[in-house]
């Protein structure tokens, strides 16, 4: 039987940190993410795949915002939609061209997805994911005032709109991707997810949040029972003491080695941290499975033991 795998892309597959933040640009290191994924497809993995969002969210949001006196600015769960149709068309045909090159016809789709996190989850009391533009003190005691924004200042550049980063606890269209999952790719979570509160009456609505795509992809591997959680990400392995004249990669992570170094602050908030939480929980969700962090272009080797950092029960 084929071994599933969830696929977490980081910021670095979708777009160039040294490149321009135009669709052109982004698509051409789409197209070469997708080489590296049909590979796994023509290995006999079934897969699907979560990416992130957070540049191509922030811009939506400034665009919509910088042109609010001629249409009215979209909410931000409704950017968040956005980004997910518009990655998830760019991962179609970057993937389908690279599978289709490889004589591989297989479909692939995406969905756009809600996913339910809870009214109460202490991140909304504390707000910390930096989203949109910058504003003067002036312009964000305005936003404050007229939209109940949360409004930080951010490094010395200005203020800027925090959101909270809750946890995930329900994919809402979870039965789909699991009826889609032995028939085609697909592409589903974008960016976390759309983040949405379920009513009483089981309605949902948007909130202004985002989910965390490393911890989505760990709920989404959990529901579809996958074999591999692989967090794609910059780096080879991950490391302690990262940066430091003692720097150590790490081959393979036990559950009670990799909370040790998270106690210790070994892994930055916001960036290997989640990273690091995801697989743990993964696996400690079931001993059997492993988790794998790992970058792009080392994922078959890491999946042949051959690099990357494995995350296991023991």
């Amino acid at each position: 039987m084929a071994e599933k795998i969830v696929l977490a892309l980081g910021g670095n597959a979708l777009q160039s940190g040294k490149g321009e933040a135009t669709a052109e640009a982004q698509l051409a290191v789409v197209h070469k993410t997708c080489g590296y994924i049909a590979e796994l497809n023509e290995r006999g993995y079934e897969m699907a795949i979560v990416h992130g969002n957070g540049p191509q969210v922030g811009r939506i949001l400034l665009a919509s915002e910088t042109a609010k006196n001629v249409t009215p600015p979209m909410p931000f769960d409704v950017c968040g939609a956005m980004s997910q149709g518009y990655i998830g068309y760019h991962l179609q045909q970057g993937l389908k061209y690279a599978l289709n090159k490889r004589n591989q016809n297989f479909p692939v789709v995406t969905i756009t997805t809600q996913v339910v996190v809870e009214e109460n989850d202490p991140a909304f009391q504390n707000p910390t994911k930096p989203i949109g533009p910058f504003y003067t003190k002036e312009e964000a005691d305005v936003l404050t005032a007229e939209k109940g924004y949360v409004m930080k200042e951010d490094a010395g550049r200005g203020y800027r709109r925090v959101v909270a980063s809750p946890i995930p606890k329900k994919i809402v269209e979870m039965e789909a991707v699991k009826e889609l999952w032995p028939k085609a790719i697909v592409i589903t979570c974008g960016g976390g997810g759309v983040p949405v509160i379920e009513n009483p009456t089981g309605s949902l609505h948007g909130t202004a949040a985002v989910i965390d795509k490393d911890f989505a992809a760990e709920l989404l591997a959990e529901q579809v029972n996958a074999d591999i959680l692989m967090i794609l990400t910059e780096v080879e392995k991950v490391a302690v003491n990262y940066n430091k004249p003692d720097q150590k990669n790490l081959d393979h992570l036990s559950l009670n080695e990799a909370h040790r170094y998270c106690e210790e602050g070994q892994f930055a908030p916001g960036s290997m941290l989640p990273k690091v939480q995801a697989a743990m929980k993964f696996v400690r969700s079931n001993p059997s499975k492993r988790a794998i962090i790992t970058s792009l272009d080392k994922a078959i080797d890491a999946l042949d033991g051959k690099t990357g950092t494995a995350f296991t029960f023991n």
